[in-house]
């Protein structure tokens, strides 16, 4: 359990009612809460919960893997042996074949070696991104469960229905949406930059 887990159960029942708050009487019409709500598409409790799912430990040791399996083909395409001694026809088809074996293991800028090492690079850079994301997240939670917006929603006599609660609810969630929504932002960009993994590799001819 890491910071964001803990803040987000101290946080539970504050953005329960801010996010009941909001589904009773709204935010004030010109409040950036509702470009943050478009946005994320999520009420605050449950944008924050989908943070709380990202598991970077869970993807920390695929970097490593990938990039021992990136070594084994760069060492399996220099092993093919040569035809040597064999001539002719035969040998010098083998020998092309060969060729674009380990071409196509280490070496292609599409080889299997690249795409391996290139993985490699997205897991390592997935598991930065989700770290900073978590950590944004909780960062935020733990300054709006001080603020005096939280301690207007505090309590049992509380009316939701009132422009003072109303407004105190919009400000944490706009706060809280939009650090999320930066580090939705950051993903989907590594996302793109990366889709070209996500393309077939070249069959081996």
């Amino acid at each position: 359990m890491d910071r964001l887990d803990r803040l987000l159960t101290a946080a539970g029942p504050l953005l329960r009612r801010v996010g009941d708050t909001l589904a009773a009487a709204g935010a004030p019409p010109e409040h950036p809460v509702w470009a943050a709500l478009r946005r994320v598409r999520l009420l605050p409790g449950e944008a924050t919960r989908a943070v709380a799912a990202l598991r970077p430990e869970e993807l920390a040791e695929a970097a490593g893997e990938l990039r021992a399996d990136a070594r084994a083909c760069a060492v399996l395409a220099v092993s093919l042996p040569a035809p040597g001694e064999w001539t002719g026809a035969a040998a010098d088809a083998y020998d092309a074949a060969r060729q674009r074996a380990a071409a196509h293991l280490s070496g292609e800028p599409d080889g299997l070696e690249e795409r391996l090492q290139a993985s490699a690079d997205l897991a390592e850079a997935l598991v930065a991104w989700m770290r900073s994301a978590r950590d944004a997240v909780a960062g935020t939670l733990a300054e709006v469960l001080t603020s005096t917006e939280a301690v207007t929603l505090a309590g049992s006599t509380v009316d939701l229905a009132a422009t003072r609660e109303q407004r105190a609810a919009a400000d944490i969630a706009a706060r809280v949406l939009w650090a999320v929504a930066e580090g939705c932002d950051t993903g989907e960009d590594l996302l793109h930059r990366s889709a070209s993994l996500a393309e077939p590799m070249a069959t081996l001819r």
